[in-house]
């Protein structure tokens, strides 16, 4: 009897065999899985001391990985001086190896290393991120995409999760009708903002998919990483993704003092290099919202994988009481203290 498998995940040794045998880069000295959760990401280590990470793309409820599209853009930035990890090329040419498992066949991307810390507490990192992403998204305005990508809509980002949600194990009726109202009244809210403006979008920038180095002249350099979820879509969105990642995720959550002054640090380096309208700044409460739909959508879309007690019946109620507050969400506007 044939088991069907939901998702494997391969070992280090098997990765660096892969590596070794398609990429032009010699052999593969070390290899150790470094994430397993979205995706699976191992770091490498060549003969000659080269270093690199490798991305084995999951099966994804939104479709699948628009690789293509990540390879070109990752080009089109490196080529304007904007610091990302870089889509390294195999031995023929291509963006990735298509690597066979037992559930079927998986996209292998390799990415030049970065240096660095991940965003932090510390001002002068937070200010390099903003300034990074205005830099990200200045570069990108004028990229032409030949692949296929995501389009981070309402339609990606709101209702296709939404639905995904309502069909978890651990949903109840009630709940159902009430993060369906939910749903229905923010994506009302949004679509009656008017003027709302469009980027290319990382699409998870929330912190933690940069690391922050030194630059010339002591100037703190946001470098970039894992553009799996880039496309096209709201600004709002590719910024309340931070606001987002700061603020308590419980019913009676409020920003406290230091979230707040990384959030308008963030702001306001980001406003040194690209203007931000104000209609987009105020619709960030709203996107957050939007973001949670989205990151709750992920999760029941992967219980084949991680099992439905990832979100439990409790967790959802938690959910469902947080996004209800969260729909009179405000973030106080101040200037940057020193």
């Amino acid at each position: 009897m044939t088991l069907a498998i939901a998702q494997s995940t391969p070992t280090g040794a098997a990765i660096a065999g892969m590596v070794s045998k398609h990429y032009p880069f010699g052999e593969v000295a070390e290899c150790e899985l470094l994430r397993r959760s979205f995706n699976q990401v191992y770091g490498l280590e060549f003969s000659d001391g080269r270093r690199a990470v490798a991305r084995l793309s999951a099966e994804r409820p939104r479709g699948d990985p628009k690789i293509g599209y990540e390879a070109a853009l990752l080009g089109h930035l490196r080529a304007r001086n904007v610091p990302v990890a870089d889509c390294l090329r195999t031995s023929s040419g291509a963006t990735a190896v298509m690597v066979t498992l037992p559930e079927g066949e998986r996209p292998l991307m390799l990415f030049e290393h970065l240096d660095g810390e991940m965003t932090g507490e510390a001002l002068p990192d937070v200010e390099a991120f903003g300034r990074g992403l205005a830099m990200l998204h200045e570069a990108a305005d004028d990229f032409v995409a030949d692949q296929s990508h995501y389009t981070l809509d309402l339609s990606y980002l709101l209702e296709s999760p939404l639905q995904r949600l309502l069909a978890a194990p651990t949903m109840t009726e009630e709940m159902q009708t009430r993060f369906t109202e939910l749903g229905s009244r923010l994506h009302h809210r949004i679509s009656a903002m008017e003027g709302l403006m469009s980027v290319v979008c990382h699409g998870d920038a929330h912190g933690q998919n940069n690391f922050v180095s030194e630059g010339q002249g002591q100037q703190r350099i946001a470098s970039f990483f894992d553009f799996d979820d880039a496309g096209p879509g709201y600004l709002a969105f590719e910024l309340a993704v931070y606001a987002w990642s700061m603020h308590p995720r419980t019913t009676a959550g409020q920003f406290d003092e230091k979230a707040l002054a990384r959030w308008h640090h963030f702001i306001s380096a980001y406003r040194t290099v690209r203007p931000l309208p104000a209609v987009d700044l105020q619709a960030v409460p709203s996107f957050m919202a939007v973001r949670h739909f989205w990151l709750l959508g992920e999760y029941a879309g992967r219980i084949p994988v991680w099992g439905s007690q990832a979100m439990p019946t409790a967790y959802l109620r938690k959910q469902l009481e947080m996004l209800k507050n969260w729909e009179t969400l405000t973030i106080p506007e101040s200037q940057p203290s020193a």
